[in-house]
């Protein structure tokens, strides 16, 4: 019996032995199809994103790029847009009942440039304010008396109601809606153009330049100074001349005397000289005049009343002038 169990002892321990030890043909047998699942897992795996690849088009991947791309700028934007709207904080410190007194009392400095005096409540100043600095104000300004300003600069549209100006200064382009009513004289240094009608009850110029037809509807009224006269030896003895008028139009009246002669009645002198020889023209008055032959020499600074045969002696008669330049 003991050599039976030792016998049944070995062939166990042989069989674990067996069982616990794999041959050679076995191992390599093994290691292959290990190798084999795990190149079949790799191709299985290439060929999934080759296909992916294969089935999606390039264009839509374009497209989801440009998307990807204008969610970031907007992106981009709004957070900037979030950084310019920012409002600094003013941090506020309320002024105590302490405070306000001794600002009532004295003449106090509160705080320094860097802060900020925020009043919440509406604030009365039965003195005078006087501000430095500049003034910003964000609302619209009610002033109930006079407003002296020794200087304003408007950058917007402003509207008045009636402003009172002791010296206006415009530089550039005005324009008015309503009328312009000026008490005083005006001065134009440039040229002045008028689309209507201008109406003056006395108009002073140096010159006149008109393109179109000049309308009188009264009489026209040469002023100036009277010219001069010498009376000429037509006159004859004890005869004389006189001369009323001005430069442009005038009366040369004459009286004749003792046994006239041929020749001038008299020389009219301008008080202004023409830029040119004018243009004289006389018409005789009177039926003492009717058979005379007259005739005018002519100049830029005077004219001269001529005859070609004897008037009649103790005669009055009158030669009415217009002299145009």
């Amino acid at each position: 019996m003991e050599e039976n169990k030792a016998d049944n002892s070995l062939d166990d321990s042989n069989s674990l032995e067996s069982t616990g030890t794999s041959s050679p043909d076995e191992n390599s047998v093994g290691s292959a199809g290990g190798d084999k699942k795990a190149e079949h897992k790799k191709k299985r795996f290439g060929g999934g994103i080759k296909g992916l690849a294969s089935h999606l088009n390039i264009y839509l991947l374009l497209f989801i790029l440009i998307l990807v791309l204008a969610a970031f700028v907007v992106f981009i934007g709004l957070q900037r847009s979030k950084k310019e709207l920012a409002q600094p904080t003013i941090t506020t410190t309320p002024l105590t009942q302490e405070a306000l007194d001794q600002i009532n009392n004295t003449d106090t400095t509160v705080g320094d440039p860097k802060q900020t005096l925020s009043i919440e409540s509406n604030a009365i100043f039965s003195g005078g304010v006087l501000v430095k600095g500049s003034l910003d104000v964000a609302g619209a300004i009610k002033v109930g008396g006079a407003l002296n300003l020794p200087g304003i600069t408007v950058s917007g549209a402003s509207s008045f109601d009636q402003i009172n100006a002791n010296g206006l200064a415009v530089s550039g382009d005005s324009g008015l809606q309503g009328s312009l009513n000026v008490q005083k004289n005006l001065t134009v240094a440039g040229s002045a153009q008028f689309g209507g009608p201008v109406s003056v009850p006395q108009l002073s110029v140096q010159s006149l330049v008109l393109t179109g037809d000049l309308a009188i509807t009264r009489h026209i009224d040469a002023g100036g100074g009277t010219p001069g006269l010498s009376n000429g030896t037509a006159l004859g003895g004890g005869g004389t001349a006189s001369i009323s008028g001005s430069d442009t139009a005038g009366t040369l009246t004459i009286n004749t005397g003792s046994a006239p002669g041929v020749g001038c009645f008299a020389t009219i002198n301008f008080v202004q000289r023409f830029n040119g020889v004018p243009h004289v023209v006389i018409t005789p008055v009177g039926s003492a005049a009717a058979n005379i032959n007259y005739y005018i020499n002519r100049t830029t600074s005077s004219f001269s009343i001529c005859t070609t045969n004897p008037a009649p002696g103790g005669a009055n008669f009158s030669f009415d002038y217009i002299a145009i330049d």
